[in-house]
């Protein structure tokens, strides 16, 4: 990145969004020019088209899982590579305009998989509230805010407290999440050309195995070949490949970098063994300690290598 051309960032949009919030706390990212977009598909398709230099998206939420149209995106419909992942403490808030009571809410806009984040509040307490779609818990805020006839009378949004300063609403309740631990993990994508970021010591890997048919023990084997490694999986999950029911492929994220021999030697197996294996990025895990974590893994390997060093250097020529 340089002065006279900063990093383009594309992000969901408009400003108030959580990603936004994720996006704001990584410096990096941060300090280039932020693109809003309407949708995290718009985002995916102008990573990839190079009308942004990288995108920020969000991948999974420990309330609602998957974000599917993010994943099914980095598998079927674009070559990108994730180059980070951040995880974000999401709260969730009930924002409506000035002087309006919980009692007068009639309806609740918000992004889909905010507002499932928050049915026990919105059952509980909003039991005769229809809930509406928007694009973004920020769009909901700015329609709630502009009175927009969309929306209709009485409505209210669920989004950040970012949201409601942007756009002069109130907030009706704070914390209105399901659960104490709601958090978001999200991730920045990349045309391949960019490359691979190099090995920290704490990285994940995260690949997408296509089976050659469905057969007793086919996903044993896959499985098997992490079992024979000792490679921890931190996640696996299957989708659909779209082609006929009942075929699915497995999305797994795995601790270690493709630069790591037991990694790559992993990863050539399965390419032999599967139909497809699709490579969809090494990049530096996402924990409180990471820094710490990386640095005291560096410090190992050196002391590793020089040891390593210190015996052949006895090797007799």
């Amino acid at each position: 990145m340089t002065a006279a051309s900063p990093l383009r960032v594309g992000f969901l949009g408009p400003p108030g969004t959580f990603t936004e919030e994720a996006l704001l706390g990584e410096p990096d990212l941060a300090s280039g020019e932020l693109v809003p977009l309407r949708s995290m598909p718009d985002v995916l398709a102008a990573t990839a088209a190079g009308t942004v230099d990288v995108g920020f998206v969000a991948l999974e939420n420990s309330i609602e899982g998957t974000v599917r149209q993010v994943l099914d995106g980095l598998i079927f419909e674009h070559d990108l590579l994730i180059q980070h992942e951040t995880v974000l403490r999401v709260h969730q808030n009930l924002l409506a305009p000035a002087g309006m009571a919980l009692a007068d809410v009639r309806r609740v806009v918000s992004f889909p998989d905010a507002a499932a984040q928050c049915r026990r509040f919105l059952t509980g307490q909003l039991p005769a509230a229809a809930v509406v779609a928007a694009t973004s818990t920020a769009e909901a805020a700015r329609l709630v805010a502009l009175g927009a006839p969309e929306v209709g009378e009485g409505a209210a949004a669920v989004g950040t407290a970012l949201a409601a300063k942007l756009y002069g609403l109130d907030v009706l309740a704070e914390g209105i999440e399901d659960h104490d631990g709601n958090t978001t993990r999200f991730v920045t994508v990349a045309r391949p050309e960019v490359g691979i970021p190099e090995p920290t010591g704490h990285d994940k890997t995260t690949i997408v195995c296509f089976q050659k048919a469905d057969q007793p023990g086919s996903l044993h084997g896959i499985l098997g070949q992490f079992t024979a490694r000792n490679i921890n999986l931190t996640k696996l999950e299957s989708r659909p490949t779209k082609h006929s029911l009942g075929d699915y492929c497995f999305i797994i994220d795995l601790e270690g970098h493709i630069d790591d021999e037991v990694v790559a030697d992993c990863l050539r197996d399965l390419h032999a063994q599967l139909r497809n294996l699709k490579f969809v990025g090494s990049y530096p895990a996402a924990h409180p300690h990471g820094p710490e974590i990386r640095r005291d893994a560096e410090a190992s390997w050196r002391a590793a290598d020089d040891w390593l060093a210190r015996l052949r250097a006895q090797v007799r020529r």
